[in-house]
């Protein structure tokens, strides 16, 4: 009885560990997605333990991780994620990246939304050469938005 009462614990400290790890990592998991007709969508995300922008989303009304990297100029979605979300891949393009010139396939998402924040027909490419499963959001989503970053809050608006 005493082991089992051990193995339990251990498996609930566990649990608990996971689960505070994973808020550490996206600390954005729990975004507001409603707004009345007409008012423009707010986001305010907090910045996780490694400096980045992690938040969930949602890319053609199926849940999605992203990045947010301003220094991206599209969207970036890694080929696995683009099969899931059953995204065409179009041509074939070079893109050029810190690690140096890759061939990346252009496609457009019909939609993209962010808590409240909705945005329509967003240039994205496929990336066979990303690994993981969140997508990078770049400027092709961001430059819709205004930001402004206080402290460790990066607050997101979309005008009217």
């Amino acid at each position: 009885m005493i082991t089992l009462a051990w193995i339990i614990g251990l498996v609930l400290l566990t649990l608990i560990f996971n689960n505070r790890l994973e808020r550490q990592r996206n600390p954005n998991t729990g975004l507001a997605s409603s707004r009345l007709d007409g008012e423009p969508g707010e986001v305010r995300l907090l910045r996780n333990r490694y400096g980045h922008y992690v938040a969930s989303g949602r890319i053609n009304a199926q849940e999605v991780e992203f990045l947010l990297d301003t220094g991206a100029s599209d969207v970036s979605i890694p080929a696995g994620l683009a099969r899931r979300l059953g995204l065409k891949a179009g041509p074939a393009v070079p893109v050029h990246t810190a690690n140096g010139t890759i061939e990346v396939h252009l496609t457009t998402v019909q939609e993209i939304g962010l808590g409240p924040i909705v945005i329509h027909d967003v240039a994205a490419h496929i990336n066979p050469h990303m690994g993981g499963g969140a997508a990078l959001l770049g400027m092709s989503f961001l430059k819709h938005l205004d930001f402004t970053q206080r402290g460790d809050t990066l607050t997101l608006h979309q005008p009217r």
